[in-house]
């Protein structure tokens, strides 16, 4: 028995080497590359500020550094011992923690599709959940060794295209397979769920996202998807760690800044472009989010971008 448990952890071990190695080798500068369909590899030689994006489903893994994403007021710090798991498409913060020059940060992620979780989902005879509880957006969990090893696989073909295009499909059905029945298997089995609160959120936060700049009407909302406005407000938050209104005023933050740096709108004009009618009101909630004033956050990260 102590035989098979020492080849098990040497296994393991040879596993995260090889996931490091594999990273380090495909991408040897800075930066965020796509060697396969659906699978990311990041790259960062120091620690860097916290950045705002949309998070993605996606299945993440680090394989040295360190880095924590930020939901509403929740952190989720991870590293190479544990995986991310985002089932939801969120604004979220995130910043690189570890990393330096001789040890960068080197990290994957894989898009996940709710087709193929729902395939599984159905090839595997995995039950769906039961009953309407709430999935979490945004999870953190230890990365076990069989999905740590159909990873290492997974990254084996970038050297290999015409592999890939027969084995990637199979090793990614595989990894979704290994996260149903994994830790927070339950979380993912919501996904492709067509019913419960998780899915009717889900359904929310597809028309906030598409309608951010006009006014927020609760109560409407929750009557189309058959909710009272204090159940759709409670099961909005357990699930993404926002109220609706939080949700909205980052994403119309968000979409501000952008067109301030592509479009060099002022201001006021980004404000009111994305639904806020007091100049002063977008520059307090600006500067409480980015934690500077719109014109000196522009000013900054222009001139990180000619500083790069």
């Amino acid at each position: 028995m102590q035989t098979i448990i020492d080849f098990e952890v040497k296994k393991d071990l040879a596993n995260r080497e090889e996931l490091r190695s594999r990273i380090s080798s495909a991408i040897r500068q800075d930066g965020t590359i796509e060697p396969l369909e659906g699978l990311h590899l990041n790259r960062a030689s120091r620690p860097t500020e916290r950045v705002h994006a949309v998070s993605k489903l996606a299945f993440c893994v680090i394989a040295q550094g360190a880095k924590e994403v930020y939901l509403g007021d929740k952190s989720y710090p991870y590293d190479a011992e544990r995986y991310l798991l985002s089932t939801v498409e969120l604004p979220v913060t995130g910043r690189v923690t570890g990393a330096t020059e001789s040890r960068p940060y080197l990290a994957l992620r894989l898009d996940l599709d709710p087709s193929l979780v729902g395939s599984v989902m159905v090839e595997a005879a995995l039950p769906a959940p039961q009953g309407h509880g709430d999935a979490k957006a945004i999870v953190v969990s230890d990365l076990e060794p069989g999905l740590l090893d159909a990873t290492v696989r997974l990254l084996r073909l970038i050297d290999s295209p015409t592999d890939a295009r027969m084995l990637a499909p199979l090793i990614k059905r595989e990894i979704v397979y290994r996260l149903l029945v994994g830790g927070q298997g339950g979380r993912l089995r919501h996904l492709p769920a067509l019913g419960g609160h998780s899915h009717r959120i889900a359904t929310a936060v597809e028309r906030l996202r598409r309608e951010f700049d006009r006014p927020l009407r609760i109560e409407s909302i929750a009557a189309e998807l058959g909710m009272s406005s204090s159940g759709f407000h409670h099961h909005f938050k357990a699930i993404t760690d926002m109220s609706p209104l939080q949700f909205q005023k980052q994403l119309r933050l968000q979409q501000a800044r952008q067109l301030m740096l592509s479009k060099s709108l002022d201001a006021a004009s980004a404000g009111f472009q994305v639904g806020y009618e007091d100049a002063s009101h977008f520059s307090r909630d600006y500067k409480k989010l980015f934690g500077l004033s719109p014109i000196r956050d522009v000013e900054r990260l222009r001139s990180m971008v000619v500083a790069d």
